[in-house]
């Protein structure tokens, strides 16, 4: 069936603790869920997301997106625009207004889903329904305290691989932050760092090899250097034997084809633009670079993690965007598992839709308490 109309309703809400890295950080949620709605009523949910500053009232939103995207969905089938190949050229290759692109991507292949009755990973072509699950903290702006409490209840639950965040001016709190990890996780545990492109080339070199001779072994580094320099990363690759070069994370569809061709990963980082990440994943398959699928809403990621061959590993980082949505991604033992359910899986609440809806912008100082996180001890959040 056609696209007939689409729904967007806008949320604003406190985060359970600071997240962040060596150059952001935040405390709030800004995000509109994208309802794409069809003839025969089915809908495909996406999510448009800003990190850093709020999204403008959801009269904006909605105006932007109708003159700016529903003119290229509206009548069409999801199935068709999921497959369609574009071919931008001069003022058409640009970016939106707002961030819809992979609002839109998400909605479009949940609904195609549905229309066909499948599980999303089962239509992307899945062989397996669960995929590792990482801990990731987004921990940088944490206290020590903080920073042990979270991990310990990760590997309390399950997780035997963890990320942190580093790239501090003061090397010596990047090495403390690994000791703390080491001895609130069990032994053999895979630990991955994200300097967040914090370090200079000649710079990451020497601090990795100090990070092992302090006696830490680690999967991989994430992003250490600038995402173009690829003389950089290529002289990373094969200076750090020990250890993997994950980058890709910034990098858009183009990007990281390039990053590719330059042979300049050992691991591809992806995301949750759907039909970005699988044409990129094909590639990725062909050159035999592993994928590793990293923070995406509420996982959604899972369902191409699943189908992907390269992909062993997803990101988890305890979030408080449950409430949003009736059933949230599995993650248990340390695996994420993709729904049985048509689509992708998450519908959009109606609890969320009244409770926690804000169609005007509002003040942090506005948002109040921060939607309780079933996924953490209530002691963590807020910390």
């Amino acid at each position: 069936m056609s696209l007939s109309h689409f729904r967007i309703t806008r949320f604003q809400f406190a985060r359970d603790r600071v997240i962040g890295d060596s150059q952001v950080r935040a405390d709030d949620v800004n995000v509109a869920a994208l309802e794409l709605v069809s003839e025969s009523g089915e809908v495909g949910l996406g999510f448009i997301q800003t990190l850093f500053n709020p999204l403008p009232d959801q009269q904006e939103i909605e105006s932007v997106f109708e003159h700016e995207v529903w003119p290229t969905l509206k009548g069409n089938r999801a199935i068709a625009l999921v497959h369609r190949v574009n071919r931008p050229r001069g003022g058409n290759q640009r970016a939106y207004s707002l961030p819809f692109h992979e609002a839109v991507q998400v909605a479009l292949w949940d609904l195609a889903a549905k229309e066909a009755g499948l599980p999303l990973h089962v239509l992307l072509g899945s062989r397996r329904n669960r995929v590792k699950a990482y801990a990731s903290g987004l921990d940088f702006h944490l206290d020590d305290d903080a920073f042990v409490s979270l991990f310990s209840h990760a590997a309390s639950i399950g997780y035997s691989a963890f990320k942190i965040k580093v790239g501090h001016r003061d090397f010596d709190r990047d090495l403390r932050r690994l000791e703390l990890l080491k001895a609130c996780v069990p032994v053999g545990s895979k630990v991955m760092i994200d300097p967040n492109e914090a370090w200079t080339s000649k710079e990451a070199l020497t601090k990795l090899v100090a990070i092992r001779e302090a006696g830490h072994e680690l999967l991989w580094v994430e992003d250490p250097i600038l995402r173009h320099d690829h003389e950089g990363l290529r002289t990373l690759r094969h200076a750090v034997t020990w250890t993997q070069i994950n980058s890709g994370e910034y990098l858009d569809l183009q990007g990281k084809r390039l990053l590719l061709e330059a042979h300049a990963a050992d691991m591809l980082n992806v995301h949750g633009q759907v039909t970005d990440v699988m044409r990129i994943g094909w590639l990725a398959a062909e050159l035999g670079i592993p994928v590793s699928i990293g923070n995406t809403f509420l996982e959604v990621g899972v369902h191409m993690a699943v189908a992907l061959p390269e992909v062993e590993w997803l990101e988890y980082s305890f979030q408080n965007f449950d409430h949003l949505v009736e059933q949230p991604i599995e993650i248990r033992d340390g695996y994420a598992y993709a729904p049985d359910r048509p689509g992708h899986g998450l519908v959009l609440t109606e609890k969320a839709r009244g409770e926690w809806t804000r169609p005007r912008r509002l003040a942090r100082s506005e948002l109040g308490a921060a939607p309780e996180n079933p996924r953490l001890p209530v002691k963590q959040q807020g910390s």
